[in-house]
């Protein structure tokens, strides 16, 4: 992944799972690899010359072999993300009904009818 482009993002969670992705969900091989000549591709301004210190994520995981030549690994990326979609989709859905049975008013609306009933 280029770590120089604005689109790119990375994210380490306490367990120390770290995530590296195209935010434009432009690179089909990402940890790994964007694609050769991305149009999308825009140099960070924010952070030129800075010096990171020690809280910057590792480096990005060993590439396996055939990323890059191997179109069946892209495949497979996808077929994950279309996986987590599938799930994600529902969910969203349910909370949006779960927000609109809250009111207009929202939950804030809500703890004050629960605190004014007492």
């Amino acid at each position: 992944m280029r770590e120089g482009c604005r689109h790119y993002e990375s994210r380490t969670y306490p367990s120390g799972d770290s995530v590296r992705k195209c935010n434009l969900d432009l690179a089909p091989e990402a940890p790994w690899r964007c694609p050769e000549d991305c149009p999308a591709f825009t140099p960070r301004l924010a952070d030129v010359n800075w010096a990171h210190g020690s809280l910057v994520s590792g480096g990005t995981p060993a590439e396996p072999k055939g990323v890059g030549t191997d179109p069946s690994i892209a495949s497979l990326l996808d077929e994950a993300e279309d996986i987590i979609n599938a799930a994600v989709l529902p969910t969203l859905a349910e909370i949006e009904t779960d927000r609109r049975a809250v009111g207009s008013r929202g939950w804030r609306a809500k703890i004050r009818r629960i605190l004014h009933r007492g």
